[in-house]
């Protein structure tokens, strides 16, 4: 059997990926919230799942923000700023994260 040897930049370009498939969640959420906002989902089994692991995975991450800063204009209609919050942090934090990875 032949094995593949890691090194330091394919863990770094793999936690890169991670980051970007991350985002992309957040951005997905988001877009889901507005989708939500003025047309109901309807209940397709797959569609529930998904939409289901997407809120599950970005949700916590957003409502750390969420605690500190309420939305803009008061609740229910406010306008929710975590999801930017947390992409600007993402974002910030990607790049020295992976190049302390790589090396």
């Amino acid at each position: 059997m032949l094995f593949a040897a890691l090194d330091r930049v394919d863990v770094a370009n793999y936690v890169d990926a991670l980051f970007n498939v991350f985002l992309i969640l957040i951005i997905t959420r988001v877009i889901l919230g507005w989708i939500q906002m003025f047309r109901p989902i309807p209940y397709i089994v797959p569609l529930r799942a998904t939409i289901g692991f997407v809120e599950e995975s970005v949700d916590p991450y957003l409502n750390v923000f969420r605690r500190w800063i309420p939305p803009i204009g008061g609740p229910g209609m406010g306008l929710d700023l975590s999801p930017v919050i947390g992409i600007l942090l993402l974002v910030i934090l990607q790049g020295p994260i992976v190049n302390a990875i790589a090396g």
